[in-house]
């Protein structure tokens, strides 16, 4: 299980050690003890019970209504959040935490008032943050003309005005005022949206019903293959057979304040710690239920903290008939997975993409899935199954056909992995993943090695700091006899992996063929103990018994000496 930094941060820092400040409640010093283990592993759930209970003894304690408040906001509790930070603000204690709990309660229950009175006493869930919450809570109440001044005045900001005019434009359209919203989309510095799903279907959604239905499909057409995403699918259908296109990503400041949330959490998502992003991402999904890319965002980020059963629980959260079910499905099949249920993973993958046969997501990671059980062989019918969807394969598809590659090779049909490899590298040259998988193979079957050469020299270029790559390197110089220049890179990649048992076990091969002995016996040790597998391993044991020369000659290989070229 992962442990949440932010949480534990948040959650020790309302804990001084007990050296330096007693247990807050000495009649319940073993819920005190759960409950700061169970925050510190994320595990909100577990860590509200163990809050909740040792609250009953000590309600008024501002360490215990903080932990009690961020576990609530990780289930997604932010009436019970609200409640403890309304209590901290009442004892004195108003933190940025409690001012988003207390802003996601008043938004949900539409009391735009309150937001505003709140920040005008100073509550402050962050400055950007409270300026388009702010902004939204304005028109919430009435004021447009004041809302739409503050998102300018927002706009102003040091890296806020792409945040700041989408939600104006948001804004402008939720008043049916849709030319102003596409006038604002439209403009050249907002095209950083158009790698926001969201953003992408609400423009589109504005440009229909300004009539502009050409637009609207062109737009969908630069960002959604056709076929690859059903909810713009359905929107492209709806525009070419003329029905009645609804914009609905906010239409009213509630759904309005959903969106801030939502918006905070992209752009905290992978800066920031997960704990912080999912508390926002969760707000959006309470104030808005129908918020799927929310409760998406919510649960994919519960399963990278290990709390899988939520996250399992929160894709459950996604009907059935929502165009994003089988990414909700997805997600669940990964939670499984990574919660060690690989065979009920598996099966959810099997039936979604019998269901979706033509959704390349699906099929592309039902194969991924596979490959990573070591399945090859029904992996690379997956990845069959896959690539056919593909028209036109681009720059960006390199990795279906690379992966598909692998799974060739470890199946031992060489052809059809060096086909694959070679289209991958077509489609992108200069994929350092490619160049060391396809010359580390030449080197292992003993082929074709000054070209291997010549391919790991560019993924090194490409990525000078991989371990492995550079390992791949020290390894094409030892394949072809020139020992002493392996002897650098070696050590290199020794220094940038230095547990890996492959790495270290090539490393006493090279200072074996050097004379350095003593270093190589102590080198083949250590890769020992770093857990290398059984075969590796007994062969490894077997060079430290009679040394690397005799291992050779035993497996038929040529002496150290003797390999000085190439063979092709």
């Amino acid at each position: 299980m992962r442990t949440s930094l932010t949480t534990l941060v948040l959650i020790l820092a309302a804990f001084p050690a007990a050296a330096e400040t007693p247990a807050p409640m000495r009649e319940d010093a073993g819920a005190y003890l759960a409950a700061r283990t169970a925050a510190a592993d994320s595990n909100y759930r577990e860590a509200t019970g163990w809050f909740t209970r040792a609250l009953a003894v000590d309600a008024d304690n501002l360490q215990l209504l903080n932990g009690a408040m961020i576990s609530a906001m990780g289930t997604g509790d932010f009436d019970t959040a609200a409640a403890h930070a309304a209590r901290m603000a009442e004892l004195g204690d108003r933190i940025q935490l409690g001012a988003l709990a207390r802003v996601a309660a008043d938004a949900r229950n539409g009391r735009f008032a309150e937001i505003l009175a709140a920040q005008d006493k100073g509550a402050s869930g962050g400055n950007l943050f409270d300026k388009l919450v702010g902004a939204w809570a304005e028109a919430g109440s009435g004021q447009m003309s004041e809302a739409l001044e503050a998102f300018d005045t927002t706009a102003k900001m040091p890296g806020a005005a792409l945040f700041a005019q989408y939600h104006k434009a948001l804004a402008l359209a939720s008043v049916g005022d849709f030319e102003s919203a596409d006038e604002i989309l439209a403009r050249k510095e907002m095209a950083p949206l158009h790698t926001i799903r969201r953003a992408v279907l609400a423009h589109a959604q504005i440009l229909a019903q300004l009539e502009r239905g050409k637009d609207a499909m062109a737009l969908l057409d630069t960002a959604f293959p056709q076929g690859q995403d059903p909810a713009a699918d359905e929107l492209r259908r709806r525009i070419e057979v003329g029905e009645p296109v609804t914009y609905d990503i906010a239409v009213n400041a509630q759904q309005g304040l959903a969106e801030a949330f939502y918006t905070m959490a992209v752009a905290l998502n992978g800066e920031a710690n997960g704990s912080f992003t999912l508390i926002h991402a969760r707000a959006a999904a309470w104030i808005r239920p129908d918020h799927i890319e929310a409760v998406l965002m919510s649960a994919s980020l519960l399963n990278a903290e290990g709390q899988h059963d939520l996250a399992v629980e929160t894709y459950a959260q996604v009907p059935p008939t929502a165009p994003e079910f089988y990414l909700a499905e997805m997600g669940r099949a990964e939670t499984l997975f990574s919660s060690g249920k690989t065979d009920a993973a598996l099966e959810v993958m099997q039936s979604l993409a019998k269901a979706h046969p033509r959704l390349l997501a699906v099929q592309t990671a039902y194969a991924e899935m596979l490959r990573r059980q070591d399945r090859f062989e029904d992996a690379t019918h997956a990845y069959d199954a896959a690539i056919a969807l593909l028209e036109k394969p681009g720059p960006r598809d390199w990795g279906l056909f690379f992966s598909r590659g692998i799974c060739h090779e470890r199946q031992k049909h060489w052809d059809q992995a060096e086909a694959d490899m070679r289209r991958a590298l077509e489609l992108s040259p200069d994929q350092p993943q490619v160049l060391n998988y396809l010359g580390y193979s030449y080197l292992e079957l003993n082929r074709n090695l000054d070209e291997a050469l010549s391919l790991i020299q560019r993924a090194v270029a490409a990525q000078p700091d991989s371990g492995y790559i550079v390992d791949s390197l020290a390894w094409a110089y030892f394949r072809l006899g020139h020992h002493d220049e392996a002897l650098e890179p070696m050590e290199r990649a020794s220094l940038l992996e230095p547990v890996d048992p492959v790495v270290t076990d090539h490393l006493g091969d090279v200072y074996w063929a050097v004379g350095r002995k003593l270093e190589a016996q102590f080198q083949w040790r250590r890769a020992l103990s770093f857990g290398p597998g059984e075969k590796e391993a007994e062969r490894i044991r077997r060079k430290l018994e009679i040394g690397l020369d005799r291992v050779l000659a035993e497996e038929g290989a040529k002496p150290l000496s003797d390999v000085k070229a190439a063979q092709n």
